[in-house]
């Protein structure tokens, strides 16, 4: 018998694949738990069109992120914090400040946790970071740190 999964099922396949299984393992143990479904004409034609949908929304998301790589990388991002007249600064700048930056100038929400730098940055001066946009999407940017007078 031939069933859809919906859900991952180590011996069988993973969440949406087609399987042959035997007739008593579907009628007893699949179909009851709802881990797969009957695979009729109508409902592979259902996956296929999901399917279809699916790898549509990751094209966009793959576009969409290449466009916000592509501003990221066209400028450098500025942060004001306050320093000593060594250039320390009175504290660290944060991946959380690089984000607010980044919001302000682009009005796109970049994830704190996305962001890379090295440490923290403790002194004025211009310093590289990469932002992880996802699905394989990293940009690089530069963000330079300016004594708030």
């Amino acid at each position: 018998m031939k069933v859809i999964l919906l859900s991952d099922i180590k011996p069988l396949g993973k969440r949406g694949d087609v399987a042959n299984v035997a007739d008593g393992y579907a009628n007893n143990f699949l179909l009851p738990r709802k881990l797969a479904t009957a695979a009729t004409p109508g409902a592979i034609k259902q996956l296929e069109q999901q399917n279809h949908a699916k790898k549509r929304r990751q094209a966009e998301e793959v576009a969409n992120a290449q466009d916000v790589a592509t501003q990221l990388e066209e400028q450098t991002f500025e942060i004001l914090a306050k320093a000593g007249g060594n250039g320390r600064l009175f504290g660290t700048v944060t991946n959380a400040n690089v984000a607010d930056a980044i919001a302000a100038a682009l009005n796109v929400a970049i994830d704190r946790h996305k962001i890379e730098m090295k440490d923290g940055i403790k002194a004025v001066g211009t310093y590289p970071i990469e932002v992880r946009l996802g699905n394989n999407v990293i940009a690089k940017s530069n963000i330079r740190v300016v004594a708030a007078k």
